[in-house]
């Protein structure tokens, strides 16, 4: 009865990692870890462009990660469930997380990871019979279409794009970007046109500076907000920038997310005014890019500090901001990154196949779950 509970919401990059460390540094007899997370695996959204394009890799059988052996000597429980609201006891006293199904659970200290929700493919259901569903509709739109435009110039339009020409060379495929340039301005102009002109050579059309609605499915044609017409487009993809899901995150208190929906932190990734409350991933109003590759450094962080504050001494790790960096396949042969150290270092096809476009990071993913 005296043992005091940890409760991690969310399971991808950042929740599992901290589950994972926690389980072997805590004192199993002194504490309980919860996994709070609405879908029964680990879906890894690096994989999800490829995962939703084709069957031909079986990518479901993969890069979806049971949490069956996330738990050092299987200290902790995960719990599938979905958080409705957060109350809280006096502050640094704990407090408990409810769920959609009535359930409360008892925190001591809170760890809030619940990433980002995208929109179209990768807005991935929760039940395993409708994630598996999503996945062989999208296939199957895919497969069908004779013209793809894709909304969004990023990260994952682009990856989108080349997964499309990998599996289906002579398929029509067009990005509508609102940008002169491909990606953002985190990333200088050089990178973001050579990763237009690398996209080009594998026969991807592009529509510059120019924004376009998506359509109700079905619809055969669409027009641009510049009045570009593209009259054979029969499947309009949304792949532009996801927002943060931290609906239920408001309940803790007032001033805790911000207007765009990001979750307030200080230095050491701690919520304002709510001691023991911790928060990582894309949720943190922090400037930096949103991106897996940030889930490691902030989960040291929070790891850092969580153990910190259970033993009731003060926080001391502190976040730092971490380099932007970025590598984008196009398919599994072509693409290019921006790594943000030294002077800034730009990366082909060579190193972006062997680090990213080949397995797609899915084994390092999956041995972060305990596989």
């Amino acid at each position: 009865m005296s043992k005091k509970n940890v409760v991690i919401v969310g399971g991808g990059g950042v929740g599992t990692a901290v589950a994972r460390e926690l389980s072997a540094k805590l004192d199993a007899s002194k504490y309980n870890i919860t996994l709070i997370n609405d879908r029964p695996y680990f879906v890894f959204l690096v994989a999800g462009a490829r995962l939703t394009v084709s069957a031909a890799d079986k990518l479901e059988d993969s890069a979806l990660i049971p949490y069956d052996k996330l738990f050092h000597n299987g200290n902790g429980t995960v719990k599938i469930g979905k958080v409705v609201s957060i109350s809280e006891g006096a502050a640094g006293k704990g407090g408990e997380v409810a769920l959609e199904n009535g359930e409360r659970i008892s925190y001591a200290s809170l760890v809030l990871a619940t990433g980002s929700v995208w929109p179209g493919p990768l807005n991935f259901p929760e039940h395993d019979d409708e994630v598996r569903a999503h996945i062989s509709s999208w296939r199957s739109k895919y497969e069908k279409a004779k013209h793809v435009v894709i909304v969004g110039g990023g990260a994952v339009g682009i990856e989108t794009a080349g997964e499309i020409k990998d599996t289906w060379p002579t398929k029509k495929v067009t990005i509508v970007h609102s940008e002169k340039l491909l990606v953002n301005g985190t990333y200088p102009d050089k990178f973001r046109k050579d990763i237009e002109r690398r996209a080009r050579t594998k026969g991807i059309e592009f529509i510059l500076g120019d924004k376009l609605d998506v359509p109700p499915e079905g619809t055969v044609g669409v027009t641009t907000h510049n009045g570009k017409k593209i009259p054979d487009a029969d499947l309009v993809v949304p792949s532009y920038g996801a927002r943060p899901n931290t609906d239920f995150i408001s309940t803790l208190g007032q001033n805790v997310v911000t207007a765009k929906g990001t979750v307030r932190v200080n230095q050491f990734l701690e919520v304002p005014g709510h001691p023991g409350v911790f928060a990582g991933g894309d949720i943190i109003d922090w400037d930096e890019q949103k991106q897996a590759a940030k889930a490691s450094t902030h989960a040291q962080v929070i790891i850092a500090n969580v153990t910190s504050f259970l033993e009731g001494n003060p926080l001391k790790k502190a976040y730092k901001g971490s380099p932007e960096l970025i590598v984008i396949p196009i398919g599994k042969t072509g693409g290019a990154g921006y790594l943000g150290f030294l002077w800034g270092i730009s990366v082909g096809a060579w190193f972006t196949r062997t680090v990213k476009g080949k397995s797609l990071l899915i084994p390092q993913a999956r041995a972060g779950l305990g596989y």
